[in-house]
């Protein structure tokens, strides 16, 4: 592409392994998304400032082939824009409206022919079930990243397919301490496609590609499809996945997604780590005794952030004079820091300022008692909730078993967390690719149940034997890829 960096075209080694490895993740975890095919990489370099610090480095050409049903997306449809009434930019093909035409009949007759058939005598109401079906799709997928802490980094209407596809591996990350608020993508400033903003960014996106549809979809029929179908279908999808990752596999009742936001707002609490903490859930019952429950909680909160963890996380990053020269701006001249500051930056770095100096008085056994309080009151919803399971059913045992299988095919033991893709890069780098396909091993089978370290004599497949060999190689090794991320992963940017 002639837009990439420098012109060149050109894709590196860093982000290939990403996108390579990223895009076989969420396959396996069972979201949709484009694939990859192949990774090839050359001795030819090119430089990239990763940083934007004006510090580039050489790095590595290579290609990723990804492979999908098809590659048109929202953004597509955007090359018949008109021209904006403020900057004057306009699609390049504006005013041709048989393409338009020619584009929606191909892209419903092959990927949507259920829809081609049942509405092959009225144009309109097709593209409106078109319309609808693709907001649909979008919603629960957006649900999907959701519930795997999964953050895109650059949903723009070009990175969203017109099938429902994760697309687009650019500056991804799954998250590692729940924070609502979560940005991936280092050169994200105002957090536009902050982890809990993905919901809404995508709806908006929706609203871009209902815009391109005119007029062969009016704007009010694609309007009202939006309002009544994408909330009600995000949230609908959201809670069912969430049920499953909590077990209530038997009663859906209308408290459960109150259950799921103390959750999350304990996780907040707590800096709980979001694919850990779900995972553990499994191993608590109902009839758990009181020593059994101190050893849960126990492992339960050595899932939080220690003290050390959150004097990394809200450590300042402005320089104290800058602060306080914005601080002053703000009051004197509002019109000027409106221009140059966003409130949200300074108001989240007061917060970090309030928090770090919190943490210096805090010691290790103040957190833990803290913690434990917080995920006590939780645990006790939890229990009165998964009793109501129980007394809805005859065979608590047949139940509990199938509530563990649910929770195991739904909670991932192991992501791709930032710091394994940079290990497997920086051995890549060095011309080791071993360590990308253990990394690509262990992906391929997220889903592991406690003491899958053993590699099975009878073990079905030879890939998921062969997944336990490096499991169990790796754990002796080095740090286990399903524990708590190390210190140093936090200080990982990805732009």
């Amino acid at each position: 592409s002639p837009w990439c960096r420098q012109a060149d075209g050109r894709k590196v080694l860093r982000s290939s392994i990403r996108e390579f490895l990223c895009s076989e993740a969420m396959f396996h975890l069972g979201i949709p998304t484009t694939r990859a095919g192949t990774c090839v990489t050359s001795d030819s370099r090119v430089p990239r400032d990763i940083f934007y610090d004006g510090n580039p480095k050489n790095e590595r050409c290579t290609v990723v082939l990804r492979i999908a049903s098809t590659f048109i997306r929202f953004g597509s449809f955007e090359i018949f824009k008109p021209p904006d009434e403020y900057t004057g930019r306009k699609g390049p093909s504006v005013n041709r409206n048989d393409i338009r035409i020619q584009m929606l009949d191909y892209v419903i007759s092959t990927f949507y022919p259920e829809i081609q058939e049942a509405y092959s005598g009225n144009t309109v109401q097709r593209n409106a079930a078109f319309f609808k079906e693709v907001t649909k799709r979008t919603a629960r997928l957006v649900a999907e990243w959701q519930c795997v802490g999964f953050c895109h980094g650059v949903l723009n209407t070009d990175n969203m397919s017109i099938v429902g596809l994760t697309i687009d591996y650019g500056p991804f990350g799954f998250m590692d301490r729940y924070d609502p608020e979560h940005v991936c993508n280092g050169s994200d400033n105002t957090g536009r496609y902050a982890y809990n903003k993905q919901p809404e960014i995508c709806k908006w996106n929706l609203g871009k590609l209902a815009e391109a549809l005119v007029p062969e979809l009016p704007l009010e029929i694609s309007q009202l499809i939006l309002e009544e179908e994408y909330d009600a279908e995000f949230e609908k999808h959201y809670l069912q996945k969430m049920r499953k990752k909590l077990g209530l596999i038997q009663l859906e009742l209308e408290e459960d997604s109150k259950l799921v936001s103390d959750l999350l707002e304990t996780m907040h609490l707590t800096a709980g780590d979001f694919t850990n903490i779900f995972y553990l859930l499994s191993s608590f019952s109902v009839d758990i005794d009181p020593s059994k429950f101190e050893d849960f909680l126990e492992e339960l909160t050595s899932q939080c952030a220690s003290v050390e963890e959150l004097k990394v996380v809200f450590k300042p990053q402005m320089d104290p004079r800058q602060l306080s020269m914005m601080l002053m701006l703000a009051q004197s001249n509002p019109q000027l820091f409106a221009l140059i500051g966003t409130k949200a930056n300074i108001n989240k770095e007061l917060e970090r300022i309030e928090q770090f100096s919190k943490l210096q008085q805090l010691t290790a056994d103040d957190l833990l008692s803290r913690n434990k309080r917080h995920w006590k009151e939780w645990l006790e919803k939890y229990r009165v909730r998964l009793q109501k399971e129980v007394e809805s059913i005859g065979n608590a045992d047949a139940w509990n078993a199938e509530r563990v299988k649910v929770m195991n095919s739904n909670n991932p033991k192991y992501i791709l967390r930032n710091y394994i893709a940079q290990n497997a890069i920086e051995a890549a780098e060095n011309g080791d690719f071993s360590e990308v396909r253990n990394v690509l091993k262990l992906l391929e089978h997220p889903f592991q149940e406690a003491g899958f370290q053993e590699v099975k004599e009878d073990a079905e497949e030879e890939g998921a034997a062969a997944a336990a060999a490096v499991c169990s190689q790796e754990s002796r090794s080095k740090q286990s890829y399903c524990s708590k991320p190390p210190l140093w992963a936090s200080e990982l940017c990805v732009t």
